[in-house]
């Protein structure tokens, strides 16, 4: 029944596009059609995922191939159960959502199209959970890469948008070359290309070989640096629910590839582990530094995904490091985290997406400098971007403390118990994730202070206006389910534990994951934390109750500052300008215009920017400067016909020519 519901949600969610393809352009209907074809999926597909994850069992079937004699083969455990709902969630929460985001009728050129891939995109990543066998799996997997990649592209006048879509086409095939030769090898260990697990007597060799392939071609989908070149600009073009599926959904099906492919390698060891530990820690810093320097809402929440990516990575690779050194405490622990950071960056990351799409909704730009007071004019959308900044920097009472105490409680764990190398997991774990923690706190009160306090920068806010309750509906949602794990975690206990369970293969792990903390004691604390929040907001709104209090008003204090403006506030990049400062030697700024030196100075326009490490600084430059190497070739291209017939007859004859030597020397060979 499991697979059934879960089936048919995924042709549902197939086919959900398909009746507006048939209607006029302008036409609402089909939108309406494709959203309740897709809600009626993701209940389906939850029916499905909660009685698989819940119960444990595994359920397989078969579908008829692409061609004669050759089937696909589906498999379903708590594992694939675990990411099936955090799709079908987000999949409800996106489409309700672009029904007041991306109305038909204000998008006639893209917005058919734009449902119609929507809908194969969350079927063909439901499939990748399900895959058992490698056609079946890399189907999918060309599928999900194909839509996503015209889905960035939604906005294909816009320059910005084709390069972003094209860098993200050319890094996700290159995964997908490498995923060809893993798949090559673990059938050259197994003798199958079904996902079986890879026998014993395997040479470490060949093990290390698949487990670099699947860690570079599912860390391409990931975004594990410096493999992430292709994320932030495919997050902050895409229109802003695609840009919550891309971050909320299809980061975390690189996460699955490769959860999914270490359950295969029997003796994993502890380097592997520590590989792992070390890449997610230079993810969740280089994320969050380079997320500082952001000017542009949208693409410092991408590089938010990545910090967020790492944390998921460090408690991974502590899990690997207990299972290859036979500690269950570790893996329960690391495994534990690293699944809900999936399900709880999922949850409040499509938050933040969708508010900041609110906000780009209303006022028509995503730079931080030129938004402002718009907590007076969008006080919902401003309070739910409130809760998912309060979620993602892993705070008390929402969902991002839970996952991120597991994974602290595991980092310190190894120094407890006085292990091999235990205080050097605590100072290069725990450290680094304390001060992860740190930075995006004030990224976020950055964030939220430019786009949301303050004074309006510029007249775009003063225009701006409270989205739809289409929109405001998926992210009151969201919050809540952010909520909900952060004041009773104890409800995820029993699905976690059966997922924990499946990727160890060792079913006492449900058992020892409800013994590994206090729940109970967890969700005292956070409703505490809760309440305090609640009165400290009580007594903030008591002075607004009172009819008749009157504000007083007086002169600013303050030699000549009688009347301030919007230009005397802290912009964005004044806010980071200190912490960047710091970080220089990381983050490595770049500063446009002057400073004034005059006592009475004109207007100049100063900016300060931070180039992305890999696409910026390596790729982008490297590029310009070999089409600057190749100009002079360009003479050879005159537009004229003859010229290229001439070009087509002189390759013809050098060719003709060279076969000369060549057939003088096998007939010697022939000969002998």
């Amino acid at each position: 029944m499991e697979m059934s519901l879960t089936l048919l949600a995924c042709t549902l969610m197939a086919i959900s596009g398909l009746p507006g393809l048939a209607v006029p352009r302008r036409a609402g209907w089909g939108q309406t059609v494709a959203t309740m074809l897709t809600l009626l999926g993701s209940v389906s597909g939850l029916i499905g995922g909660l009685l698989a994850l819940i119960s444990g069992h595994v359920r397989m079937t078969s579908l008829p191939g692409i061609w004669p004699g050759v089937a696909l083969h589906l498999r379903m455990d708590a594992l694939s159960a675990f990411f099936t709902l955090l799709i079908f969630v987000l999949a409800a929460a996106g489409s309700v959502y672009g029904q007041g985001y991306w109305r038909q009728a204000e998008h006639p050129a893209t917005g058919r199209k734009l449902r119609f891939l929507y809908g194969l995109l969350i079927a063909s990543m439901v499939m990748v959970t399900l895959a058992y066998g490698a056609l079946a799996f890399l189907l999918a997997w060309e599928i999900m890469a194909l839509t996503s990649f015209f889905l960035i592209a939604t906005e294909d006048h816009k320059p910005e948008c084709r390069q972003a879509a094209w860098v993200y086409f050319v890094a996700t095939h290159i995964g997908t070359l490498a995923l060809f030769a893993m798949f090559a090898l673990l059938h050259a260990a197994s003798g199958t290309f079904q996902l079986t697990p890879v026998p014993a007597a395997t040479g470490i060799g060949l093990e290390t070989a698949i487990f670099l392939l699947a860690l570079f071609g599912f860390g391409l989908k990931a975004g594990i640096m410096p493999l992430h070149f292709w994320l932030p600009g495919a997050h902050a073009n895409a229109p802003s629910h695609i840009s919550a599926q891309l971050s909320g959904v299809l980061l975390k099906i690189g996460i699955y590839g490769l959860l999914r492919i270490l359950t295969l390698l029997p003796n994993p060891p502890a380097v592997w582990g520590v590989v792992i530990l070390s890449l997610g820690t230079v993810n969740a810093l280089l994320g969050v530094i380079l997320a500082l320097g952001q000017h542009d809402i949208k693409r410092l929440l991408a590089y938010h995904s990545i910090e967020n990516i790492g944390i998921i990575l460090m408690a991974l690779g502590l899990a690997m490091i207990g299972k290859s050194l036979h500690a269950p405490v570790f893996v329960v622990l690391g495994m534990a985290g690293c699944l809900l950071h999936v399900w709880n960056h999922g949850l409040f990351k499509s938050l933040l997406f969708l508010s900041a799409g609110s906000v780009v909704h209303a006022t028509g730009t995503r730079e931080l400098d030129s938004l402002g007071s718009l907590a007076k004019r969008m006080p919902w959308s401003a309070g739910l971007f409130l809760v998912g900044a309060i979620a993602i920097c892993g705070l008390p009472p929402l969902n991002g403390f839970i996952s991120e105490l597991l994974v602290y409680v595991g980092l310190l764990t190894p120094a407890a118990n006085a292990t091999a190398g235990g205080w050097a997991a605590v100072a290069f774990g725990a450290g680094a994730l304390a001060a992860v923690g740190a930075l995006a706190v004030a990224c976020f009160v950055k964030v939220f202070g430019s786009v949301f306090l303050g004074s309006a920068r510029t007249d775009l806010p003063t225009k701006a206006h409270e989205s739809p309750i289409s929109m405001i509906g998926p992210m009151v949602v969201l919050a809540g389910v952010c909520a909900l794990i952060g004041l009773a975690p104890v409800i995820v206990v029993l699905p976690l534990g059966h997922a924990v369970a499946a990727w160890a293969g060792d079913v006492t792990m449900a058992h020892r994951l409800a013994s590994a903390l206090p729940w109970q004691t967890l969700s005292v604390v956070s409703t505490g934390f809760a309440a305090v929040i609640v009165i400290v907001l009580l007594i903030m709104a008591l002075p607004a109750t009172r009819r008749h209090a009157v504000s007083p008003r007086a002169a600013t204090w303050a030699c000549a500052y009688a009347r301030p403006s919007s230009r005397m506030q802290y912009t964005a990049a004044s806010f980071a300008e200190m912490l960047l400062g710091l970080l220089r030697w990381i983050a490595r700024p770049v500063t446009h215009g002057s400073v004034p030196e005059k006592l009475f100075a004109e207007p100049i326009d100063r900016q300060t920017h931070i180039p992305d490490l890999i696409t910026d600084r390596a790729a982008f430059t490297g590029w310009d400067r070999l089409k600057r190497m190749l100009v002079p070739v360009r003479r050879v291209q005159q537009g004229s016909v003859q010229e290229y017939l001439l070009y087509i007859v002189l390759v013809l004859f050098v060719l003709l020519a060279s076969l000369i030597p060549v057939a003088s020397i096998v007939t010697r060979i022939m000969g002998r």
